[in-house]
């Protein structure tokens, strides 16, 4: 399958963009991410479908857009799509906690660990906000992108 790629100038750092050929965003990514992508000789550079993503980001840095919306392909197991589907319904500047998440997919406590891979595995950094859950002490725990990046997200939403 053809991957579709841009890069996006944004005040957390550059931004890998990647989509399908039908040019439904499949993953957003910074730079040293855990688990992050990285651009493959077979990908190919098209900026044209990334529009609205750029233009929603943009508006999202500026402190004007509170939802997404955007065309997203994902493709995980059962469990993460019901985590990241859960991830979702966070609304900007709130947090939530993965016991929490685990509670809103019938998860049971201890399942909070799976929980939190699921979400380190979150493919589409910003755009699902896996930046807005936090430890169930409040305590900025892990993320894929950087906890710089977890704090300056959750500054510009008002959560910190």
């Amino acid at each position: 399958m053809t991957v579709l790629w841009s890069r996006f100038d944004s005040p957390v750092g550059p931004l890998l963009l990647t989509a399908d050929p039908n040019g439904a965003l499949t993953s957003v990514s910074v730079p040293g991410q855990k688990n992050g992508r990285t651009v493959q000789e077979s990908w190919r550079l098209e900026p044209a479908p990334f529009r609205a993503a750029e233009e929603q980001l943009a508006a999202y840095f500026a402190g004007e857009l509170k939802e997404f919306r955007l065309e997203f392909r994902t493709a995980g197991s059962e469990f993460r799509e019901r985590v990241w589907a859960a991830l979702d319904t966070v609304p900007y500047g709130a947090t939530t906690t993965y016991g929490e998440i685990a509670a809103r997919i019938g998860a049971s406590r201890a399942a909070v660990r799976a929980v939190g891979g699921a979400i380190g595995a979150n493919p589409l950094l910003i755009v699902r906000p896996c930046h807005r859950v936090i430890g169930a002490d409040g305590s900025l725990t892990g993320y894929a992108g950087g906890l710089e990046r977890k704090v300056q997200l959750l500054t510009l939403e008002g959560a910190l």
